[in-house]
């Protein structure tokens, strides 16, 4: 095996045996979803207590060692972080009898984080004296992370569902989904280009995709709920996660 894949890759590396194999995968996303869900609750705290997340995270950055750095976001989606550190902690309890209770914590707050969200964007328009009833909602990101165009489990897709329950007019843009993806629920489609932005309500960047029109969206769009930080240096109006 190790010289097939030998063929294929620069560098292979053998582990011991099938189980090994697979707990490294498990290792690594569950290892993600954990910090992932670490920084995403304190995103959630630095707001209430007056701090800015993105500025102390940047500051950690500059540690040289000891430290990897994880952004918040709208959630966690893919076949790999929502699914197998679950796996995971059903297979450590149904063979040892174990709760893996650094999994369960994550996923209570990962899975939260769309509600969250939704929270904030439902406060954001209270500001500016509407509801989100009736309210035009551009959402920018389908996909599960930017540069892909896999929306299995998206966080994006429940934001969007939890909006339109609420009677919000929403709108959705990822130039990397397909048209033809089958998306519940079918909202419209539409490009992110001037029109729409300017018509839109609020504008809400879910996923940092390299394509979006980041200075257009700082100067076309009325509101903004940045969830990814990437306007952060940009002179918008409206707030980050």
């Amino acid at each position: 095996m190790e010289a097939f894949y030998g063929m294929l890759v620069e560098k292979t590396v053998p582990v011991g045996s099938t189980g090994e194999a697979e707990l490294v995968k498990l290792l690594e996303n569950t290892f993600r979803h954990v910090n992932v869900a670490l920084v995403n609750e304190l995103a959630v705290f630095a707001r209430e207590l007056g701090v800015d997340i993105w500025s102390a995270i940047d500051a950690a950055t500059s540690k040289p060692f000891g430290y990897l750095r994880f952004t918040p976001g709208p959630g966690v989606g893919g076949h790999c972080l929502p699914i197998d550190p679950s796996y995971l902690a059903w297979r450590v309890e149904r063979r040892v009898g174990h709760r893996f209770q650094f999994v369960e914590l994550a996923n209570d707050v990962n899975s939260r984080m769309p509600e969250y969200v939704v929270s904030r964007i439902t406060s954001l328009l209270n500001e500016e004296s509407k509801s989100v009833r009736g309210a035009r909602i551009l959402l920018l990101g389908l996909a599960y992370k930017p540069g892909t165009s896999d929306w299995r489990e998206s966080p994006s897709m429940v934001i969007a569902r939890q909006l339109h329950t609420l009677g919000a007019d929403v709108r959705l843009h990822d130039s990397h989904v397909p048209h033809d993806a089958d998306l519940v629920p079918p909202l419209p489609r539409v490009d992110c280009d001037a029109a729409e932005l300017h018509a839109s309500d609020l504008v809400v960047i879910l996923v940092d995709h390299d394509d979006l029109p980041y200075d257009e969206i700082c100067e076309r769009a009325p509101l903004v709920f940045d969830t990814k930080g990437c306007i952060r240096d940009r002179t918008f109006r409206g707030e980050l996660l």
